[in-house]
């Protein structure tokens, strides 16, 4: 297999060392541009747009397609910055349409955690970590980074944010019982909350797993059950923004859409030239 060329192991230290990004995202820009090079089977630095375009045509996920695009994008413009090349080249993202994330009603996720039987430790830890999930809308790898000593009084501090951002949240008294008793019948010791029958620390497979068993969801999308109450109970979006940890309010927008329609159902629902035919 044929080694990455020097510029991509030169971007990569740039963004290791100098930039100091995060371990996760340094693997997934390496894991992103070192596929593409090995499609290729030349230099990434070589490529024209055309070339790229080719190699990224089997993705049909545009998530998926953006990501690659915004990495090629920053290598590309590393490159230039270095004067690698004399010319910044930049490849356009694919639109993606604003579809409403998929989210639980309130009864839905009560209807789930009633199948959990709480007769041993790990049924009170997949119940706790349910109604955590629900409760905080933190990510899957902000929740399974937990310790105990993160939560204050009712409030959570997730240090282990997205983009290393550090947020307090408040959590429910009810989720909050629930860890508690959880860790009190808990028969392994370790300094995380979500733990394994092991003793060891909670994988994303298992979590995932769990929500799946109970409620037939990924875990994020608790994460957007609970974006979705709290606008529907009239939140402000700037602070369903500050809450979820999204840096642009552009992506707490989405759940706009729930306001909108909730507004179209109510009309129809109760309007009596919504329901009345005219001739």
């Amino acid at each position: 297999m044929q080694p990455p060329s020097n510029e991509l192991e030169a971007f990569l230290e740039y963004i290791t060392v100098t930039k100091a990004l995060a371990k996760k995202s340094v693997e997934a820009y390496q894991n992103d541009l070192f596929q593409l090079e090995k499609e290729a089977n030349k230099p990434l630095l070589t490529l024209q747009s055309e070339e790229i375009f080719t190699l990224l045509s089997n993705y049909d996920n545009k998530r998926t397609l953006n990501r690659k695009l915004s990495a090629v994008n920053a290598f590309f413009d590393f490159c230039y910055k270095s004067r690698f090349v004399s010319e910044k080249q930049h490849l356009r993202s694919a639109k993606i349409p604003k579809n409403l994330p998929k989210f639980l009603s309130y009864d839905e996720f009560k209807k789930g955690l009633s199948l959990i039987k709480r007769d041993d430790w790990l049924g009170m830890r997949d119940y706790a970590l349910l109604l955590f999930l629900y409760a905080s809308g933190a990510r899957i790898s902000e929740a399974l980074e937990l310790k105990r000593e993160d939560i204050e009084g009712e409030w959570l501090r997730i240090r282990h944010a997205k983009g290393q951002k550090e947020r307090i949240v408040p959590l429910a008294k009810n989720a909050i019982r629930a860890i508690d008793e959880y860790l009190a019948k808990r028969e392994k010791s370790s300094e995380y909350v979500w733990i394994n029958y092991k003793g060891g620390k909670l994988s994303r497979i298992s979590a995932f797993g769990i929500t799946k068993k109970y409620l037939g969801v990924s875990p994020h999308v608790l994460r957007h059950s609970y974006a979705t109450a709290l606008v529907s109970g009239g939140a402000d979006l700037r602070v369903v923004q500050e809450l979820l940890g999204h840096a642009s309010l552009l992506t707490t927008q989405i759940y706009t859409h729930i306001q909108k329609q909730e507004l179209k159902d109510t009309l129809e629902a109760c309007h009596p030239m919504a329901k009345e035919r005219f001739v």
